[in-house]
């Protein structure tokens, strides 16, 4: 057994006591299988969780059995959102579920590519050696966005989950998952092109914020002009703004790169329906997956960040 990991467990627990009664338990047994299949070290834990979150992973070896306690919190807690994002991406490194159980409500889904599906068929349970994550909080509608790289998978994942504000608990797992043979895939450069943004990819201060009405609007403009003629005078163009569609990477680091090169000029396409969103305000940012309906109904994720409030930045 690892006995620094559990050491490092133990410490954090101490630390992080009130935490505790909100969370169902998987068993010492699964745990301690976990940990040496799949041969996390302290250090790959303290990779990919959080200090509080570690502590729901080692809450197993203490109190195996607690049941769920309700929250019952007046407004959605961004910590329990950022324990259940943590919670996702320990999960989808180690291809288990377990990591997973103390975050989920009792009915919940699991969905990819647009389809309902067990969660036990899914992506999820590929083990992938993680090499960018990055996560948007929504507090209006109790949601995360997660972004993940893993070049050597090769998989490039979008996933938006979703918790019962009042409990807390996840209460869907909406997945969109790109691998060889997908659309302009390759990980491997997309890995380098999210690299070179990141730095930049902070908060806004408050001054450059958007409303969250017209950070959604920007990102549904955007995606009606497959099927609007009139639909790109409303988006809020913004100079510089540069695009990632799968590997393909439109910023050439001048202050004029633009978005709008290359955007519909056929308006009488099919549209872009079914959309889910989760809007981070401080991020300046909307994810927004949909049914790509003139694309053979293919899935699809879309990011796009505005700051002061001009489109900045679209993933795809």
């Amino acid at each position: 057994m690892r006995f620094d990991v559990v050491l490092t467990g133990l410490y954090v627990i101490r630390s992080n006591l009130s935490i505790c009664a909100r969370l169902r338990m998987w068993s010492p047994a699964e745990l301690l299988i976990t940990i040496l299949i799949k041969g996390l070290t302290q250090a790959d834990l303290t990779k990919i969780m959080t200090p509080s979150s570690m502590m729901i992973l080692f809450l197993g070896l203490l109190v195996p059995y607690t049941k769920a306690v309700p929250l019952n919190q007046a407004a959605c807690d961004r910590n329990v959102l950022s324990q259940a994002a943590d919670a996702y991406v320990a999960a989808q490194t180690a291809g288990s579920l377990i990591l997973l159980q103390p975050v989920l409500a009792t009915s919940w889904v699991y969905v990819e590519n647009n389809k309902n599906i067990s969660a036990a068929a899914g992506v999820l349970m590929t083990a992938l050696d993680i090499d960018h994550r990055r996560t948007n909080y929504d507090l209006v509608t109790c949601a995360t966005y997660t972004e993940i790289i893993a070049a050597s998978g090769p998989y490039v994942i979008g996933t938006q989950i979703r918790h019962d504000a009042a409990e807390g608990t996840v209460i869907s797992i909406d997945t969109i998952a790109s691998t060889t043979g997908s659309w302009l895939f390759n990980a491997t450069k997309t890995l380098e092109y999210v690299k070179k943004e990141d730095p930049g990819w902070i908060p806004l201060p408050v001054s450059a914020q958007s409303t969250r009405e017209a950070i959604q609007a920007a990102g549904d403009a955007y995606l009606d002009m497959w099927n609007d003629s009139h639909a790109h005078e409303k988006v809020p163009w913004g100079t510089p703004c540069v695009r990632l569609e799968g590997s393909a990477y439109t910023g050439k680091g001048q202050p004029n790169d633009t978005c709008q090169a290359g955007i519909p000029s056929n308006h009488n396409q099919a549209p872009n329906t079914h959309r889910r969103y989760v809007i981070d305000q401080e991020m300046g940012s909307v994810s927004i997956f949909c049914v790509w309906e003139h694309m053979m109904n293919a899935a699809d994720s879309h990011e796009f960040r505005l700051e002061n409030g001009k489109l900045r930045s679209k993933r795809e």
